[in-house]
């Protein structure tokens, strides 16, 4: 049974804002400068109020610059070179969804991509450019043309994240809070929503839990990495977003779809929680995979061979490693010769030195690991989702781009382009301010120590390979888990397990339903596609129970299909 809120003390302060904004990536940053812009435009910058908050609050679990976007090493893909265009980049991306994105999202993100990444430089992010001055572009897995922007090399993350950081310091009408996880929806007394609860580790008014009321939310808390033993995504990423939106009665889809990487550092078979990753522009320079026996396995894999979408390089991976009995494969990159590996990838090349390994003249070894989450809370194209005055974009949301597998790249587009439209929309249909309703929601909270089960079911039993048993296991550990109600008081720790079991529950009853392999999803007893499941699958709480609905939302072209015994 899944809490339908989470056991914490009732808010001991109030704070009020117009719109609140939760996480503080790309999509996060963005929307915040967006919709701040936006409603000063538009006439309803509201300013401060009284001292209790301004027009948009930042919510952040960390500081500001600790969630994935700084990690993100390849780039920012878009139609930006000579010869590209929207539409081959449409092509591309339908292609790696593997026949389940939204082709009207992926057209708004194609499109709409090119201006908002020069916005974007024109913030202050500051790109790689060639001997000529033009950006200089790369190519990534799923990429027929070479259109990934990066800067500082492999640091395009970091550096997009330093400057959306700057803008949002010198901005007016924009406050931050640090060290803050928000826990719950507030229900509005005319539906929708009134505002959420935090809890803030910190000193003064605002330490513990308390309450900012607001016109509406903005979801862009990231993905739900930690609920693996070994992930590229930092320890801020447990599903906090997607947990409290289902919470609150929004929908869930295509959560059964998460990326593993295929070429993340290989440390050791005890090794969890973050892992380095390598990024796929090094394979985009030429690097190349090797088995045991030095054998490059991916020729005749794909068209693209080491530059196939990832789910095909990962699946690829994982067999060679089962066929030799291995825990890894190699990445073989030694031709690049010391200087290019200097300059094209300096952080890559002093993560491996610092792990012992020099890629300069030495195999890296890697496996596959957890990496993205192509699925999220269910938006349309303005970033609305089913509850009223929620939205939410980035890792976070489903907005159809994806399908089945993200296409190298479209994630930190994904998260610009689809803020942007957040903004553009409340500003023009910003909801009034509601007052609080009752909130009889049962609550619940596992304890912390559930953490490490959670992930070690997850790893084992539905990870890059999945099976009707496998599944059925870890439905029934996930279900003794959360039997096991927390001993000790509310915190953080407790609260993070919590939407651990949450996404691991929504994650595990969407993928038994899925009869089928696709794109990132890859069931060891259904190994063909089968297109009668081509569509969503949709996952809603009934806070009643504490149990999952699952409807299944065929594409255009596909009938009706209702999954039977859904329910977990």
């Amino acid at each position: 049974m899944i809490p339908a809120r989470l056991a914490a003390p009732p808010p001991g302060w109030v704070r009020y804002a117009d719109v609140v904004v939760i996480g503080s990536g790309i999509a996060g940053l963005t929307a915040a400068l967006r919709i701040r812009a936006g409603l000063e435009a538009s006439g309803q910058l509201s300013g401060q109020l009284s001292g209790q908050g301004g027009s948009v609050l930042v919510v952040t679990k960390d500081h500001l610059s600790a969630g994935s976007t700084q990690w993100a090493q390849g780039g920012i893909a878009a139609a930006l070179g000579p010869g590209d265009s929207p539409e081959e980049h449409l092509l591309d991306t339908l292609s790696a969804g593997a026949g389940i994105c939204d082709s009207d999202a992926v057209r708004v993100l194609v499109t709409e991509g090119p201006a908002a990444v020069h916005e974007l430089i024109a913030l202050g992010a500051t790109f790689d450019l060639d001997p000529d001055g033009l950006l200089e572009l790369t190519r990534e897995g799923g990429h027929h043309r070479d259109r990934i922007a990066h800067a500082g090399g492999d640091a395009t993350g970091a550096e997009i994240q330093r400057a959306l950081v700057a803008a949002i310091r010198s901005t007016p009408d924009i406050e931050v809070i640090e060290h803050a996880i928000a826990l719950d929806l507030i229900p509005g007394a005319d539906g929708g929503v009134a505002g959420v609860t935090l809890h803030v580790l910190g000193e003064g008014q605002s330490d513990g839990v308390g309450a900012v009321h607001c016109r509406a939310v903005v979801l862009a808390s990231g993905g739900l990495g930690q609920v693996f033993s070994a992930t590229t995504n930092p320890a801020v990423a447990t599903g906090d977003g997607l947990a409290l939106a289902l919470r609150a009665g929004a929908v869930l889809r295509d959560v059964e779809f998460v990326q593993f990487h295929p070429t993340v550092m290989w440390l050791g078979g005890d090794s969890r929680g973050q892992q380095p990753l390598i990024s796929e522009a090094v394979r985009g320079e030429g690097a190349f995979l090797v088995d045991d026996a030095g054998m490059r396995f991916m020729q005749g894999q794909h068209e693209l061979a080491d530059l196939a979408p990832r789910d095909v390089v990962a699946k690829a991976i994982t067999r060679r490693m089962r066929e030799q009995g291995r825990e890894h494969v190699w990445l073989d990159a030694r031709h690049f010769g010391q200087a290019k590996w200097e300059r094209r990838f300096p952080t890559i090349l002093a993560t491996c030195r610092a792990h012992g390994v020099d890629p300069v003249t030495d195999l890296i070894p890697v496996a596959p690991a957890c990496h993205y989450a192509s699925g999220g809370v269910a938006t349309d194209l303005v970033g609305r989702t089913s509850v009223p005055g929620l939205y939410a974009c980035g890792e976070a949301a489903c907005s159809g781009v994806h399908g089945a597998n993200r296409l190298a790249s479209n994630s930190l587009l994904e998260g610009l382009v689809f803020s942007r439209r957040i903004a553009e929309h409340l500003s023009e249909t910003l909801p009034p301010r509601q007052d609080p309703a009752p909130d009889r929601r049962t609550a619940g909270l596992v304890g912390a120590g559930a953490r490490e089960r959670i992930q070690a079911t997850m790893t084992e039993l539905a990870g890059v390979l999945r099976s009707a048993s496998g599944l059925a296991r870890a439905t029934g550990e996930l279900v003794e888990i959360s039997a096991l109600a927390a001993a000790d008081e509310p915190d953080a720790g407790a609260w993070e397990a919590t939407n651990l079991l949450t996404v691991a529950t929504a994650l595990v009853t969407a993928a038994e339903a899925r009869e089928e392999t696709r794109g990132s999803h890859w069931r060891e007893d259904f190994a063909e596609a089968d297109d009668a499941w081509r569509g969503h699958l949709d996952l809603a709480l009934d806070p009643a129970t504490g149990r999952l609905s699952r409807t299944f939302q065929p594409s255009a072209d596909h009938s009706s299909l209702l999954v039977s015994g859904g329910s977990a």
